[in-house]
Formats: structure tokens, C-alpha cells, sequence
């Protein structure tokens, strides 16, 4: 909704269809709990003004890619749409309470079929309408074998078959460009709170092994602009919920072991000279992805081999007058207490020598 109001005060100044990525802290009224928080980080990404399906296919893409690059395989991403639940309760008489289905069947996965069918009981939804949904709760096959069922369950229903129509056109879409790591699959209970979504509804389900709520979810909120003043605006977009996220992965273990890693070099500092010629080394070895920094002080030697032993690491470079008069450098390792000393041409060398011994 904020982001649906600065679209509308800055319509003139954007232009359509707008992309745009933001993280930032959010907070809602919750008990909680592991995985549920009253503020927790969310990354959002959102497309406005572009009705196309290709945008739901895109955003398929990078779930999948995000997640495939933190290394989280086997994520599951669920997919329904809101015209086949309008659609649904549009068959079974209840379009007045659709609502009040819709949240009770998202609860599926978490209090089973007799709870959701209590729940529903306690909406007002008669229990005829509840034995018309009945096959809802046993759907089962292929993402195409549960859309022909559905198709045929929603054959009276024009928004229904909309919905079918448009998720058939997703699912095949991406089965033609293929996901790297992620699970597509279509989920017909899903619902999500929220009311003004339209069509497209996403839900991330981390790996089965985890015990945890959704860690990604949006979907498709055409003209949700209106309630500003601002009509026929589409608009989709999904959200990572960076918190449980955080909390999966390290569950699995799946961070990577160098994101605590010491320095790998150290360069002392001798004075502004012979730290400028270490910074023409620093900026190669990074490069390289070699783990490296200057002591940022030209202090005593013994201060700053001192810091060394307390990083932990395991080269020291030195460049002083006689390295700088020389055009060379003199590395120390820290375990075995000997020394080598390069000429400043022969990087390659250096280099060669120090992935060799981290590796």
C-alpha cells in the first residue's frame, strides 16, 4: 500500500512499467515465535503498469534464482489464483463470503480438512457449500492434471476457468525455460491474507526437512493505485522474508564457511610512501578474491604484528625503505615463521604461491 502511494504521487515523474527493488524493516501485530516476528526485514520486488503474464514468469525466475545462489535448493513455489478461489466459491453459492472461505482454506496445511471445514461452519458457510468444496481437499497429480481437475470442477464459472486459463499459461511457460533448483507447484488452498490481490498468488515453502512458515510470497494487485485516486494501474510483486530466511539457512547449515574467515594477507605500514605501493598490491589481490588489508597506522612493528597474531593471520607483507628502493616485497609466513621476498613484477608468482597454500 505505501508503495502503491508514492507510485500515484510520483506518476508523472515515472515511467511505466516502473521496476523497482526496496529491503526495509516492516512490523505487524503477532505472537511471537520461531519464525514469527513483530519486525523482521523484507526484501520486496515489484512491476507496475504491465499486465503481461510474463511478469509472474519472471518473478518465478528470480525466486528461483535467489535461492539457488544462497545455495537453499528445493524450494517450493506455490502458485493459485484469485479467480479460481472467487471462481470456487462462485460454484459452491458462497461468492458473498469469499473471504471468509478463502482465509479458512489457507489454513489448510496447518489445522487439516476437519479444522478448515469447523472454521467454515463458524463463518456461516452451510454445510452445503462445504460438501460442494469437498474435492478441493483431494486434489492430486501433476501441476496438469490438478488444473483439469480443477477446470472441470470450475466449469460454470467464466472467472474460474480465467484463473485455470492464466496459471496454465505460467506453468507451461516455465517448464519450457526450465528453474535451476526450485519446485513449482500448483496449490489450490492457497489463499494469502491479504484482499486486494487479483489474480497470480505466490508462496515460498522452504525445504520439507525445515519446520517453517512461508519464507517468500505476493502475487498479482491490479489497480490497487485506486484506492489513491489512480485507476487501471497494474501492479504484482513478491517479498523474501530475509528473518526466516536466515534462520533456514542456518538451520542447514548452508552459510558459507568464509564468511567468518580471518585475513588471509596482511600489509604493515611503514609510512605514506611504502602504503600507496601496498595499495597498488591490495587492489590486485582483491581481485583475486584474496582476503586482504593495510594496517591502517604506520606504527611500531610490534603493534602491528601483534593485531596479526590476534587475526589469525596467516601472511604479513612487508614493503619498507629497502622493498620500496628495490621494487620488491618481503611476505612473511605467520605459522612457519619463514620469508620470501618477490620483486614487485612477479605478482603472478606471489599469487600462485598464496592460492596454493590456502587451498
Amino acid at each position: 500500500v505505501p508503495f502503491a502511494r508514492y507510485v500515484v504521487m510520483h506518476q508523472n515523474e515515472i515511467d511505466f512499467p516502473f521496476k523497482r527493488y526496496q529491503i526495509q524493516p516492516v512490523w505487524r501485530a503477532d505472537r511471537p515465535q520461531k519464525g514469527r516476528f513483530r519486525e523482521f526485514y523484507q526484501c520486496d520486488a515489484d512491476v507496475v503498469g504491465a499486465n503481461s503474464l510474463l511478469q509472474e514468469i519472471e518473478f518465478i525466475q528470480l525466486y528461483d534464482a535467489v535461492f539457488t545462489d544462497l545455495n537453499l535448493k528445493k524450494a517450493t513455489i506455490k502458485l493459485n489464483n484469485r479467480k479460481i478461489l472467487s471462481g470456487i466459491a462462485e460454484v459452491i453459492g458462497e461468492k458473498h463470503r469469499l473471504v471468509d472461505f478463502t482465509v479458512a482454506l489457507d489454513k489448510l496445511d496447518k489445522i487439516g480438512k476437519e479444522g478448515v471445514v469447523n472454521e467454515m461452519l463458524k463463518k456461516g458457510i452451510s454445510p452445503v457449500a462445504i460438501e460442494k468444496a469437498q474435492p478441493l481437499f483431494s486434489l492430486t497429480g501433476t501441476n496438469s492434471e490438478q488444473l483439469e481437475q480443477l477446470k472441470n470442477f470450475l466449469k460454470d464459472s467464466k472467472e474460474g476457468l480465467r484463473g485455470v486459463e492464466d496459471l496454465a499459461f505460467i506453468l507451461d511457460a516455465a517448464a519450457e525455460l526450465g528453474l535451476i533448483s526450485a519446485q513449482l507447484t500448483l496449490d489450490v488452498t492457497l489463499a494469502r491474507g491479504l484482499n486486494y490481490y487479483t489474480g497470480t498468488i505466490f508462496e515460498v515453502a522452504p525445504p520439507a526437512e525445515i519446520s517453517m512458515g512461508s519464507i517468500g510470497g505476493g502475487g498479482r494487485y491490479d489497480d490497487l493505485t485506486g484506492i489513491f485516486g489512480l485507476k487501471d494501474m497494474s501492479g504484482i510483486g513478491i517479498s523474501f522474508g530475509l528473518d526466516r530466511i536466515y534462520l533456514v539457512m542456518e538451520e542447514l547449515g548452508l552459510f558459507p564457511d568464509n564468511i567468518g574467515r580471518p585475513l588471509d594477507v596482511l600489509f604493515l605500514n611503514f609510512g605514506e610512501q611504502e602504503a600507496m605501493a601496498s595499495l597498488k598490491l591490495i587492489g590486485k589481490l582483491r581481485k583475486e578474491d584474496v582476503k586482504v588489508d593495510i594496517y591502517p597506522d604506520s606504527s611500531k612493528m610490534q603493534k602491528q604484528m601483534k593485531y596479526a597474531n590476534k587475526r589469525n593471520v596467516p601472511f604479513i607483507v612487508i614493503i619498507g625503505d629497502r622493498e620500496l628502493a628495490d621494487n620488491s616485497f618481503v611476505v612473511k609466513n605467520m605459522s612457519q615463521g619463514d620469508q620470501k621476498t618477490y620483486d614487485s613484477k612477479d605478482f603472478d608468482g606471489f599469487l600462485q604461491d598464496l592460492k596454493l597454500f590456502l587451498n
